[in-house]
């Protein structure tokens, strides 16, 4: 399976559980009494359009080079993270206006049954964020890990809510704000993340140098190809789920130009075979002195 096809499955599986569970918390938060439930409900109708764009960001970074676009579309993918941090910001502003309404608004306690729910709620969404990280780490992936992020903020809403129907139910009348007060702490949270997942994809939009490990990995590939006999410059931009690199690679000066022509390709096809993320690589040849 390409990188493209599990990105696009792991979307299509984001998008179905967040429809899902959008109804029943959206269900369970009206009839039992429960704003931070229906928070919660607002926060996953948000992460089912934001899925929506992470697999269209995923289906057009993945197009393929032409004449206006040579190093192919993968900068796409970190706009969409922009646009999916912007559901996330404005579905916390939502549920922070609405909280503070029902703090000062009388009503009834939750139902107790809201927490069978949310116990259930918090596994699966937990669930669903190892799974949806562990494929963004696989594929190098922004916008998916931007999509995990949705489900770990939703288990924590989920959680604060848990914790704020606790409360209510465990002292009576008198505290039923307690679950108001959870979903404004949750709205909270999900700022924070909101600049967790925009400052990565800022990152890759700057060309910021934030690749070590795969620079260390790249010069001791290097080292295995014959007439290499070192490395200088390595800069590295992110594009998508590929790396686009720029290596100056050291050769004996008494070498012909095509000699060392040669040897600059057999580098290239080693190194990308050796690390498939690798996209476009330019190497620049340098005389050992």
């Amino acid at each position: 399976m390409t990188n493209e096809q599990t990105a696009i499955k792991t979307t299509i599986f984001s998008i179905i559980g967040n429809t899902s569970l959008a109804l029943i918390k959206g269900l369970a938060g009206y009839f039992g009494n429960s704003y931070a439930l229906i928070a919660d409900a607002i926060e996953s109708t948000t992460d089912i359009f934001s899925s929506l764009l992470v697999l269209f960001g995923i289906k057009y970074s993945n197009r393929p080079a032409d004449a206006n676009h040579p190093y192919g579309h993968g900068r796409a993918e970190p706009l969409v993270t922009f646009l999916v941090v912007g559901f996330l910001i404005t579905s916390a502003v939502i549920i922070a206006h609405e909280s503070i309404l029902n703090i000062g608004t009388p009503h009834d306690l939750p139902k107790p049954w809201t927490l069978i729910v949310l116990g259930a709620i918090i596994i699966w969404k937990e669930i669903s964020y190892r799974l949806v990280i562990k494929k963004s780490k696989e594929i190098n992936s922004s916008s998916l890990k931007a999509d995990a992020w949705h489900h770990r903020s939703d288990a924590i809403t989920s959680v604060a809510a848990f914790t704020g129907i606790s409360i209510a139910l465990f002292f009576g009348k008198g505290y039923e704000t307690a679950d108001d007060w959870a979903a404004l702490f949750a709205s909270g949270f999900i700022l924070y993340n909101s600049y967790l997942i925009f400052r990565p994809a800022l990152g890759e939009i700057m060309d910021e140098h934030l690749n070590e490990d795969l620079v260390v990995e790249i010069r001791k590939v290097s080292l295995t190809v014959d007439g290499i006999t070192g490395t200088e410059k390595c800069f590295i931009r992110k594009a998508g789920m590929q790396y686009h690199v720029d290596l100056h690679a050291k050769v004996r000066g008494n070498i012909t130009v095509k000699e060392g022509h040669m040897i600059a390709h057999q580098l290239k096809d080693t190194l990308r075979r050796q690390i498939p993320q690798l996209g476009h690589v330019l190497i620049h040849i340098e005389p050992n002195e």
